[in-house]
C-alpha cells in the first residue's frame, strides 16, 4: 500500500469525549491515500498494513491534527451569515456550521463558540486539534 492506493476499510476516529466517526455499525468507507482525506499521522500508520488487519493506534495529543491555533478562532459577521444562508438562523455554542471555500469547490466546518447581536464567534480548528485521539480501523481491501 502507497500513496495513490485506494482502501476499503472501517474505522473509528475518537478523541477523550467519544466517537467522532464511526464506520463499523455501517457500510465501510472507501478512501484514497495521500490526498488528505486522512491526516498524514493516520495515514502513515496505514501504510504497509495487510489486507484483513484489526488494529487500534493511539496518537498523542496534537500528533493526528495538530495544536489548537487561537487564529483559527474567528468572529463572523451575522449580516455575512444570512448571505450565505438562513437569514433567520439561530446559532448556539456547539452547533457546526458549514462553509464553502473561497473557490466554491468544498466546504469547511467551524463550530460556534460564541454570540452577540452582529457576529458569531466560530472556531475552525479540527474538533480534534491538541487532543489525543485514537484510531481503530479494519483493513478490508487495498486497490
Amino acid at each position: 500500500m502507497a500513496p495513490g492506493s485506494f482502501l476499503t476499510l472501517h474505522y473509528r476516529l475518537a478523541g477523550p469525549e467519544g466517537d467522532i466517526i464511526n464506520t463499523f455499525g455501517d457500510k465501510p468507507a472507501t478512501l484514497s491515500l495521500g490526498t488528505g482525506e486522512l491526516s498524514p499521522a493516520v495515514e502513515q500508520r496505514l501504510i504497509g498494513l495487510a489486507e484483513g488487519t484489526h488494529v487500534t493506534f493511539e496518537l498523542p495529543a496534537g500528533e493526528a491534527f495538530g495544536d489548537r491555533n487561537p487564529e483559527m478562532q474567528q468572529w463572523v459577521a451575522r449580516k455575512l451569515l444570512a448571505q450565505m444562508g438562513d437569514p433567520d438562523e439561530q446559532y448556539a455554542v456547539g452547533d457546526v456550521v458549514q462553509f464553502p471555500t473561497p473557490d466554491g469547490s468544498g466546504s469547511y466546518a467551524g463550530a460556534v463558540v460564541e454570540a452577540s447581536e452582529t457576529a458569531v464567534r466560530f472556531d475552525f480548528n479540527h474538533p480534534l486539534a491538541g487532543q489525543p485521539v485514537s484510531f481503530e480501523v479494519q483493513l478490508i481491501g487495498v486497490l
